[in-house]
């Protein structure tokens, strides 16, 4: 893009991370945004706001989303109706909305990320390497992830892409478990426990545990403040702009 200033959409501007978006845009030469939409709208905003997606006609680059899943479908079709391409940051999607992530991303180019900070990121690209070593000599995977007491989905979308990177390396034979109070048995070796806790102001907390016989390594990454989530969308808005159809994620931004 050069010097060209991105020219972005902020989907979701009114909730605390298109708010943190808003401010940090703000102080950025290289990026502006030139519309928000939200189901409410005080009219604080430096931007014109829209309450619905399909309302905007406004011309932009990108789209960053933090909004709800159930936005998602509308934002999608909106996103391939006028080939602008998608930051898509909501978490809690369903099978079937991933699906549509998917063949949407055959029409214009959406960047899917289950978080955007770098060091998230990073911890994907260990695990896969811890894994290699760990799991074939008896290692048990542990996943623990702590957040604030008004997030809604559980586990974290953060958690499960963890999950995920490990169990890539396994040929994705471990099964996730997510409760065992209703089970009395021992653990089973291919499974990655995954347990979410819920309180306060926490912004984000995830512990990648490998527990060997005498030995624990854990890989553990602690969010401070939302910004580390919003400058990486930031990024990946700059990324993305002019970008042909296709599914990236924050990988593809890191690496340039």
């Amino acid at each position: 893009m050069g010097n060209t200033v991105t020219r972005v959409i902020m989907h979701g501007c009114n909730g605390k991370m298109g708010q943190t978006i808003t401010d940090l845009i703000a102080a950025d030469d290289g990026i502006e945004i030139v519309a928000g939409v939200d189901a409410r709208d005080d009219g604080h905003n430096p931007y014109p706001v829209f309450t619905a997606i399909g309302d905007c006609d406004v011309a932009a680059d990108a789209v960053i989303d933090f909004s709800a899943a159930a936005a998602a479908d509308n934002l999608l079709d909106y996103c391939v109706e006028r080939q602008i391409p998608c930051v898509l940051c909501t978490t809690g999607l369903s099978e079937e909305q991933l699906a549509r992530v998917k063949e949407a991303s055959g029409k214009v180019a959406v960047l899917k990320s289950a978080n955007m900070s770098l060091g998230i990121n990073m911890l994907l690209k260990l695990l896969k390497d811890a894994t290699a070593i760990l799991a074939p000599a008896g290692f048990d995977i542990e996943i623990v992830e702590k957040h604030h007491n008004q997030k809604v989905d559980a586990p974290s979308g953060t958690a499960l892409a963890l999950a995920d990177a490990v169990n890539g390396e396994l040929d994705n034979a471990y099964r996730y478990v997510y409760d065992r109070s209703q089970v009395r048995e021992k653990r089973a070796r291919q499974e990655i426990g995954i347990s979410a806790v819920r309180g306060g102001t926490i912004v984000g907390d995830h512990d990648v545990i490998f527990a060997g016989a005498d030995e624990v390594v854990t890989f553990s990454h602690r969010a401070y403040s939302k910004a580390v989530f919003g400058k990486g969308a930031i990024q990946a808005a700059k990324f993305l702009a002019g970008k042909p159809a296709g599914l990236y994620d924050m990988s593809d931004v890191i690496n340039g």
